[in-house]
């Protein structure tokens, strides 16, 4: 592991973005590392297994600080994380049908984790990994830290050698900027995003039924009942899936029975903007989401059974959080009409998303 600066330190306090790192612990002989960030308004602690933002605090609208996302209390809580909690997921966000897809021509058949499908990398997916601590960045108006894991060839059934990279920074803007990468020896589909779930009450309030969202998209890729895209990207208007403006989450999650809840990858308009707005109106905290990926899924917790008790100290019930997971397209590898998401040798993958924390008053 290496310590580095990436630019001339800014000495004035009020505009320094502090860092710490330490190791808590191992696993399987891997050492655990607690890293924090910390400006004058938030506190995000980050494990390198799973590569996992365990804690982001945020003030609301009279300043007091809480953990808007769900995760645990310490770095070796996430050896077993079923819901996968902040984790990155890969090498494949989402689902692939059967596992299956041709690559080249020929078959490639990956583990089968999700009834009929594979899901998020598989079995012992990105988010299972002690990922190594590659280096610190410590500026004065940022820091942060990289995290890499190499990813085996035949690794879950992937084709090729895959280096992946996860830069997570934050600013004085109040924006977690992260950066992914990826390089490989052999031609296979590569597809990372952020798991994070998140209760803008700081899960004072055990549901987000009341958290405002707003999405820019104007389509969404249609999936049968296995859960995988039928291929045909069709209009949100007219849905309960649309959030095209401003609306409360709760007002249609139970249009979707079969879903028990919102799970649907939205086709995102591209510009400059923000390609979701979430809000807490008890709290006035909202979070801004930017991403340069084709898709974004939202999902809102429809499976947790309140078995687990969080970091908050609070039970994790049905609809208790929202993830934003931006990325490519389900199933991508199967339909050559979606975005291409193969990365070849040579190439490099390389994404970035912003998720950008304020209050309104």
């Amino acid at each position: 592991m290496t310590d580095h600066k990436t630019g001339s330190l800014n000495t004035r306090q009020s505009t320094t973005v502090g860092l710490t790192s330490k190791q808590c612990g191992t696993l399987h002989g891997a050492p655990l590392h607690l890293i924090t960030l910390q400006n004058e308004s938030i506190t995000i602690h980050i494990t390198n297994l799973g590569c996992t933002l365990m804690s982001i605090y945020t003030p609301d609208r009279n300043g007091v600080m809480k953990n808007i996302v769900a995760g645990f209390e310490q770095p070796a809580d996430y050896a077993n994380n079923p819901w996968y909690f902040g984790c990155v997921v890969g090498r494949y966000a989402n689902r692939i049908a059967g596992g299956r897809f041709l690559l080249d021509g020929q078959p490639i058949q990956l583990t089968v984790n999700n009834d009929t499908n594979h899901l998020h990398g598989g079995f012992n997916g990105f988010h299972t990994k002690v990922w190594t601590l590659d280096s610190l960045i410590r500026e004065g108006e940022q820091a942060g830290v990289v995290l890499e894991y190499t990813s085996k060839d035949g690794e879950e059934g992937y084709p090729g050698n895959l280096q992946a990279k996860v830069q997570y920074v934050l600013n004085q803007q109040n924006q977690l900027v992260i950066t992914y990468t990826a390089v490989t020896d052999k031609r296979t589909p590569v597809n990372f995003t952020n798991h994070s779930y998140f209760n803008l009450s700081g899960f004072e309030q055990p549901l987000i039924t009341d958290h405002v969202l707003q999405v820019n998209a104007a389509h969404y890729t249609e999936k049968n009942a296995q859960n995988v895209p039928t291929g045909r990207i069709l209009p949100l208007a007219g849905t309960g899936a649309d959030f095209s403006v401003p609306t409360r989450i709760g007002k249609r999650i139970n249009d979707f029975l079969q879903d028990k809840g919102f799970d649907h990858n939205y086709v995102l308009n591209q510009g400059p903007g923000p390609v979701a707005i979430l809000e807490d109106p008890h709290t006035g905290r909202y979070l801004k989401v930017f991403t340069d990926q084709p898709g974004m899924q939202v999902y809102t917790a429809n499976y947790w059974d309140g078995s687990i008790v969080g970091q908050q100290g609070k039970v994790y019930v049905q609809h208790g959080a929202v993830a934003l997971e931006t990325q490519a397209f389900p199933d991508s590898p199967n339909h050559a009409e979606f975005p291409d998401t193969v990365l070849e040798p040579g190439e490099v993958y390389e994404t970035t998303t912003v998720y950008e924390f304020g209050v309104k008053g």
